[in-house]
Parts: C-alpha cells; structure tokens; sequence
C-alpha cells in the first residue's frame, strides 16, 4: 500500500467495511494510520460512527461532524488537507460510491498527482451495477473521469453478506482475475469474512484478504 490510499467503488460493494479492516490490518503491523470519511454518497453506513471505537486501537478518524452523518449533506472536512502533510501516517480515504462521490476528490487532484498513491476499486460482482465485465468497466471509467485519477488495483468482495457462500467467492474472484488481465490492472485483494478464509486458501487469484464484520444493517 502507499501512504495514501483510496477506496471506491460501487454503492454496496464493500468499501467502507474494506476500509477498516485494512486500517487495522496496518495498526496491527505497527504502523500508524488514519481512516479519511469522506463518502457523501451514503449517509447510513458511516465510518465517522466507528470513530470513539477505532480511537482506542489508536487509528484516528477525519470525518466530517457526526450530527451531520445522515442528512446527506456534501460536507468536506477541512483536516483531509492533513493527508498531504503528515508524512509519518498512513492515510485510508473511503469515497462515495458514484461519480459524484468520486468528484470530491477532484479539490486534491494537484496534489494527490505530485504523491505517491493508490487508488483500489472494490467489486462486488453481486450487486445490479456491476454483475459483469461491461458493467464494471463502465464503472471505472466514470469514477476515473470524475476523480481525474487512475484506479491502480482491483479488489473482490464478491458478497451477499451473511448468506455469502465460498462458492460465490470463488466465482467472483474469477471475474475481477479476466477482468484484471484485460484491463492491466493488479488484483490485489480477494475479500471474505472471516470464518470463510479456512475454504478459501489456495484456491484464489487475488490475496485471501479475511475481515470482520462492522457495517451491521437493523435487521442483523
């Protein structure tokens, strides 16, 4: 990963829960990171509502001001200019998942292009917009357009949440395999929670990236 990485991607493809996870994941190897919400898209699955539990593992949280996390509001914090400053901390930016959620970072273009970044493009191949090849490619070229950035990895959260199958895994790291070659992006990460990880080893394209569940809807 670079010292700055994006996640985006669908509506509902995952990025948020992906975005703590790898957070974590760089907390537990020592390295002090922090997480950027800046998804205005959807107001309802919020990483700014993780911010006090994520603080005591020592990974802070830029959002924006949490009585505004539902009111749809395209509220930029101002701390995000931070990114480009502090050089010790490793910084995650989970976007909105369209192309106007994808136009707020147009503000840091000039200066994410003069860093060292990386821009990850998760795809759930379960959601209606990105079943296949077509619609995925057509979903990358709209948040590039409207980011002026260039997506440089490919992730596989193929999911139907809690009914998500390892078959269905496998399924969709296969796609997003095709689709990386064709397209000569690197897939990077093949998602899968954590109790499924076990029947995935080795039988996976992407690195077997295993995740806990935080996103939880009322009904679960």
């Amino acid at each position: 990963m670079e010292r700055i990485t994006i996640i985006t991607g669908h509506f509902g493809s995952g990025k948020s829960e992906i975005s703590i996870n790898l957070a974590k994941k760089l907390n537990h190897e020592g390295k002090k990171v922090a997480l950027v919400d800046i998804d205005i898209v959807n107001p309802f699955f919020c990483i700014r509502d993780f911010k006090a539990t994520l603080a005591k593992d020592g990974i802070d949280v830029i959002a924006a001001n949490p009585e505004w996390s539902n009111a749809e509001l395209m509220v930029v914090p101002g701390e995000v200019s931070s990114i480009f400053v502090k050089k010790d901390t490793n910084f995650i930016l989970d976007i909105g998942g369209d192309d106007m959620g994808a136009t707020v970072l147009g503000q840091y273009n000039h200066e994410l292009i003069k860093t060292d970044y990386s821009m990850y493009f998760v795809i759930n191949t379960q959601r209606p917009f990105t079943p296949d090849e077509k619609g995925i490619k057509e979903y990358i070229a709209s948040i590039e357009r409207s980011s002026r950035l260039k997506v440089t990895h490919l992730i596989s959260n193929t999911n139907l949440s809690y009914e998500t199958t390892a078959e269905e895994i496998i399924k969709g790291d296969a796609i997003v395999h095709d689709l990386s070659k064709e397209l000569g992006i690197p897939h990077l990460y093949t998602v899968a929670r954590r109790d499924l990880a076990d029947s995935l080893e080795g039988k996976l394209h992407g690195e077997l990236l295993p995740i806990d569940i935080f996103m939880k809807t009322p009904w679960n």
